[in-house]
């Protein structure tokens, strides 16, 4: 069986299950901020703060009231969260953890073989003696071993104990306790994720089996290589033999792009089609998102369902770059109408707007603009400056 749906109705979708249809200013208790980023599945976490770090943007987008101090309590007390890789650094529920030592063990030969190359023979040689260490003096940060006479140039020149720290994390062996002005805590995965999360086991078949239903919930609709990027745990063709085996539980979704054209098949579960009946019209407000948001994850998706071409230029030089360092895109309703360059000068307590860019076919209405100033006149205090300045030229025309 396929189901036809159409491009307002995949958007629209879409967005329920990225958390954007909700009304963004309900209350949102810590409980419901674990929830958020459970039915979520993952917030990814970057240092740059422009305007606002991306975990705490991400949040914010999606409901005003979320407070950070429930954040770092969810993550340092309760242990409720945990930090580690999905495509990217994220924070994702501790109940994950069970599955995430599928990715520490596939991870390990992957990495040990990738910083070889990086580092040179021998880069593992404080591996032992890096978690000796934390096991008899606790928690660690990455200055506290740096070693005497290695400079650190970046992640291609790391000093060996933080190449060691970072193995360890990454396979498991070490947790992040919590941060220090963004610099990760390490400590022993067992003194950090709560026991039955860290000694629970599930086998490679449940695992792949939770890891494609987990990631085709949250995105509604995929294709199998679009089920297994959402996390990154499992292969494309793991993914295929996944639909494969479970076509009795899934339909087949035929949806049309932006520009008219038909998409690639895509699946869904089985009860597909009653959904569609009540997926809710998202907020007619404009927000602003982060550029690390998950809606935005998958470039092409986002292209195909938005017309939205997107990329994230800071590593781009310059008189490349087509709009700027770190443009945040914005979403209206169930469209993303625009990008807009900003930052936030916490000296002098201002949200300086540089340029505002709609994307063709929207217009610069009084109402439009209206919502976007409320919406940056919100981030504003939520980022901590007074109000929001307008610099010289900020209406670009395309």
């Amino acid at each position: 069986m396929t189901i036809q749906i159409s491009n307002v109705a995949a958007r629209r979708l879409f967005l329920a299950r990225q958390g954007l249809a909700a009304p963004p200013g309900r209350a949102l208790s810590k409980s419901g901020l674990l929830q958020l980023i459970t039915d979520l599945g993952f917030v990814q976490v970057d240092s740059i703060g422009t305007v606002e770090r991306a975990h705490h943007q991400i949040l914010f987008s999606r409901n005003q009231t979320y407070r950070r101090e429930h954040l770092t309590t969810l993550l340092e007390q309760d242990r409720a969260l945990f930090e580690h890789w999905t495509h990217d650094a994220s924070i994702l529920p501790t109940a994950f953890y069970p599955y995430w030592k599928h990715r520490f063990r596939r991870r390990a030969p992957i990495l040990r073989e990738r910083w070889r190359k990086w580092h040179g023979d021998g880069f593992d040689a404080a591996f032992e003696d890096t978690l000796a260490h934390i096991e008899a003096h606790g928690p660690v940060l990455a200055r506290d071993l740096k070693a005497a006479g290695h400079a650190s140039g970046g992640w291609w020149n790391w000093h060996p104990s933080k190449t060691a720290l970072e193995y360890l994390w990454h396979t498991g062996k070490l947790a992040i306790a919590g941060r220090v002005n963004f610099q990760k805590i390490y400590d022993l995965a067992v003194r950090v994720i709560p026991a039955e999360f860290h000694e629970r086991e599930v086998g490679p078949d449940q695992f792949v089996d939770w890891a494609c239903r987990e990631a085709l919930t949250r995105l509604g609709f995929a294709t199998p290589g679009e089920i297994s990027a959402f996390f990154d745990l499992v292969s494309p063709q793991e993914a295929r033999d996944w639909v494969a085996r479970h076509r009795d539980a899934l339909c087949e979704v035929s949806l049309v792009s932006i520009d008219g054209e038909r998409a690639r098949p895509s699946y869904a579960f089985a009860d597909f089609a009653a959904e569609l009946q009540d997926v809710p019209e998202p907020p007619a407000r404009v927000r602003v998102l982060s550029p690390f948001d998950p809606l935005l994850r998958d470039r092409k998706r986002t292209e195909r369902l938005f017309g939205f071409h997107y990329r994230i230029e800071v590593f781009v030089p310059e008189p490349k770059r087509q709009y700027g360092y770190y443009v945040f895109p914005l979403l209206e309703g169930d469209r993303l109408i625009g990008r807009i360059d900003m930052k936030a000068e916490r000296k002098g307590g201002t949200l300086d707007v540089r340029r505002l860019w709609l994307e063709p076919g929207v217009r610069a209405s009084a109402g439009r603009l209206d919502k976007l100033d409320a919406e940056l006149a919100r981030l504003a205090r939520f980022t901590g400056v007074e109000h929001v300045r307008y610099l010289k030229g900020w209406r670009k025309a395309r």
